[in-house]
């Protein structure tokens, strides 16, 4: 485990430049949202830990205290930056958001049940945070990257968050994560990107590369 984690150290210059990628990225994802819901998000200073897979359960559930029940998404992507991306709400918050897709004074809850609504609203939350962070975040440092369908489980025990098969226990990860709530709303969340060990090499120099061009 040591050499492996020796191995893909980043250094704290590296780390300075992806947390700046990252406010970027953080930026773009709570800008696309507030365009669509007309609601201003709030982020947290991102902040960036390396650490073995086999932590990664216990890391998130330290950063969610107090979280003994949520809901999340969970999307992972696919290039040359690789990982997966968990966007989580403490459980019940898929019920407050639901109104800040209702429009023209019309609710959907007469068609549809509370389940169905609430899991497809988080979805379409997860799809505009994700895809925009993520996607900004290759489109600086430049790649392109495929998303497998996200996957949405609502009101799940917050010690079961990771998948046990997520990432290779071998290896380490790269935990990047943000705080953000809504404003004029009783509702935050976090948002976590993972990226595996896979990414290291490339993702070291896109950092080099990326700081370049301002030299």
């Amino acid at each position: 485990m040591s050499a492996a984690i020796s191995q893909i150290c980043i250094s704290d210059e590296e780390k300075e430049i992806l947390q700046e990628i990252m406010n970027i990225a953080f930026g773009k994802a709570a800008a696309d949202l507030a365009e669509m819901i007309n609601i201003f998000v709030e982020l947290s200073v991102p902040s960036i830990n390396m650490l073995p897979t086999t932590d990664l359960p216990g890391y998130i559930k330290s950063e969610m205290l107090g979280y003994n029940t949520i809901s999340i998404v969970e999307q992972n992507f696919w290039g040359k930056f690789k990982g997966s991306a968990l966007l989580v709400f403490p459980a019940g918050a898929g019920k407050e958001l639901i109104t800040m897709f209702e429009c023209d004074g019309e609710s959907s809850f007469a068609t549809e049940s509370m389940d169905i609504l609430e899991r497809e609203t988080l979805m379409e939350i997860g799809n505009i945070l994700i895809g925009a962070c993520v996607g900004k975040i290759t489109e600086l440092l430049g790649d392109f990257v495929t998303y497998s369908p996200p996957k949405v489980v609502i009101e799940n025990r917050s010690n079961e968050i990771i998948p046990k098969n997520l990432f290779n226990p071998e290896y380490s990860a790269i935990a990047m994560k943000t705080v953000f709530c809504f404003k004029d709303r009783d509702i935050n969340g976090f948002l976590f990107l993972l990226t595996s060990h896979e990414s290291f090499a490339w993702l070291k120099g896109s950092l080099v590369t990326f700081m370049e061009q301002y030299e």
